[in-house]
């Protein structure tokens, strides 16, 4: 099923994305994912991650399991920042082990 995101409004702490999901015989079901603001603070998320994410939400979801209104859960957000930080951590190890170990020539070789 592919999902095209519609727009999103703002519900009381919570911003709520519609999506439209079109499956490979060209029926059309719509889609709501509601993220709680409070939450994506405190994990560090941004606003402009959220349709992503929340589509990502609706991609994974088996395609019998779909429901057309769901939630970006607490859970979720924890291991997107997890999986970041240990992206981040393993691109940090990569960069420190491709620079080249300075060499220091001592003055009695020169």
């Amino acid at each position: 099923m592919q999902f095209s995101l519609l727009g999103f409004s703002q519900d009381t702490g919570f911003r709520v994305f519609a999506f439209e999901g079109t499956a490979a015989d060209k029926t059309r079901t719509a889609f709501t994912v509601r993220a709680d603001l409070a939450l994506t603070r405190k994990h560090g998320i941004r606003v402009q991650e959220l349709p992503l994410l929340c589509r990502g939400l609706l991609e994974r979801a088996g395609e019998g399991e779909q429901l057309s209104a769901t939630t970006f859960t607490e859970e979720e957000m924890r291991l997107y920042t997890h999986n970041c930080t240990e992206a981040r951590d393993a691109a940090m190890r990569r960069r420190k082990s491709l620079r080249r170990p300075l060499v220091v020539q001592a003055e009695n070789e020169i």
